[in-house]
């Protein structure tokens, strides 16, 4: 097959447009999607509660580090994602089924050389990070990581086959095969904890058999989708400059997501420093944090499809009308949802046994979180998407890199400790972090700097 010149321009033959209708058949399912994750975890740690104490710490500890991989695995959809949606911008079903493809191969090596490494150095990773936990607790970290270590290569292959769908805009397939895989978790969990009596194992192995499950779904549904399918040929196939295009939306929006996930460590140590009441109500707060957060996770991929076909299309005009559009969209429906949060978190809270004290900075926090989720976090967070989709992924990791550690690093140390804010301090610097971010995203896009990037 003839390789596509780098350096070659595509004229557009017709324009792109997204219907109302066609927004909310991305949307709907998406925020679906993640709510029934965000209860699927729930779940989760309630069986992994019956498991015991040790089965807790194991598998929260392995957890913090099985998320590095997990965004490394997403960062990589990701830049296949914005490549693929300027594909089919150019109504090139071919290069894009190819560019898929490449994102799938790719993420197969990748994933296996992550996972051998893992299980090759695992315990010498583990005391390096957690220290000299007690013996129980590394003996079930050491279980849930070798276990959970060998789904990276589905994991790696589901983010792929989803980038796909969300690319040319059916994201009920992942909504469908979503729902799939967390039913045989749950299941999977069940037996494994009640029946078996597994305790870390048998939550390990139902994770990563719905992650098996998760990929062999997808990657079927891929090879057999009419608009854009993975093809052998493709897959067998060592594309460099295509390969080059996706990994160079990929390690920038990686390196952010790296930095992101360090600065969290260290506020986690930060909220270690205050007292109990605040430490349990930083924790509570954050679970109902990310009940309201799915807003932003639902309109993130959407942004990354509509813009990413239209630049892919060379209409810059039908991109900034879709940013317009886009933007306004995702704040009402943020505000919406971030306010329903708010007054069903006393009922919440109801199900938790806090002192008053603890209650009520809880509600303060949400209520400060959500103000600004709500107002702030569109223009922070999904638009960054949108900009991403375009190429101007330097610009945009670089605003992440610096906000990251100029504002919110710092700040939380300044507020929380020098002026003992305390957790209310660290949630005053995440405020502020997406407010600056927002400041310089707004500006970017009204810029219209983005117009001139290329990445197909």
């Amino acid at each position: 097959m003839a390789m596509q010149d780098d350096n070659a321009k595509t004229t557009p033959s017709t324009s792109v447009s997204f219907s109302n209708r066609d927004l909310a058949a991305m949307i709907v399912p998406l925020f679906f999607e993640q709510f029934l994750l965000m209860l699927v975890g729930l779940a989760d740690t309630f069986f992994i509660s019956r498991a015991g104490e040790s089965a807790v710490a194991g598998v929260s500890l392995v957890n913090q580090f099985n998320t590095i991989f997990i965004y490394l695995f997403t960062a990589l959809a990701s830049g296949g994602a914005v490549v693929v949606s300027q594909y089919v911008g150019t109504r090139d079903r071919k290069l894009a089924g190819r560019a898929a493809s490449q994102l799938l191969m790719f993420s197969v090596v990748f994933s296996l050389v992550v996972s051998v490494l893992v299980l090759a150095f695992r315990r010498q990773m583990l005391t390096l990070m957690f220290g000299r936990v007690e013996a129980d607790v590394m003996a079930a970290c050491i279980t849930y990581l070798t276990i959970s270590a060998l789904s990276y290569p589905a994991l790696a292959v589901y983010n792929a086959g989803a980038a796909l769908f969300r690319s040319v805009g059916k994201t009920n397939v992942t909504m469908w095969v979503s729902i799939v895989s967390n039913v045989v978790n749950v299941v999977g969990n069940y037996i494994g904890v009640f029946v078996l009596g597994a305790g870390v194992a048998g939550v390990a192995w139902p994770s990563t058999i719905a992650r098996v499950v998760s990929a062999v779904i997808i990657t079927v549904f891929a090879f057999r989708e009419k608009t854009v399918r993975y093809r052998t040929q493709d897959i067998c196939a060592w594309d460099a400059p295509m390969l080059r295009r996706v990994l160079g939306i990929a390690i920038p929006n990686g390196a952010e997501n790296a930095i992101f996930q360090l600065v969290k460590v260290a506020l986690s140590s930060i909220v270690a420093l205050f007292g109990t009441y605040q430490i349990a109500a930083n924790g509570v707060a954050q679970s109902i944090w990310s009940l309201a957060a799915l807003a932003g996770a639902a309109f993130g991929p959407v942004y990354v499809t509509v813009i990413g076909q239209c630049m892919g299309a060379r209409d810059t005009d039908a991109a900034e009308r879709s940013f317009s559009r886009m933007n306004r969209i995702a704040l009402v429906f943020s505000v919406v949802w971030n306010a329903l949060v708010y007054l069903a978190t006393p009922t919440i809270l109801s199900f938790y046994v806090l002192e008053p004290e603890t209650t009520a900075l809880v509600l303060r926090l949400v209520l400060l979180h959500n103000v600004f989720n709500a107002l702030i976090f569109p223009f922070s967070g999904c638009l960054g998407n949108g900009l991403r989709a375009t190429g101007d992924v330097a610009y945009t990791m670089w605003v992440s890199i610096g906000c990251t550690l100029l504002v919110r690093l710092t700040l939380s140390y300044l507020l929380g400790v020098v002026f003992d804010m305390g957790v209310m301090g660290i949630a005053w610097a995440m405020c502020a972090d997406w407010l600056v971010r927002a400041v310089f995203l707004v500006a970017r896009q009204r810029s219209g700097a983005w117009k001139e990037k290329r990445v197909v």
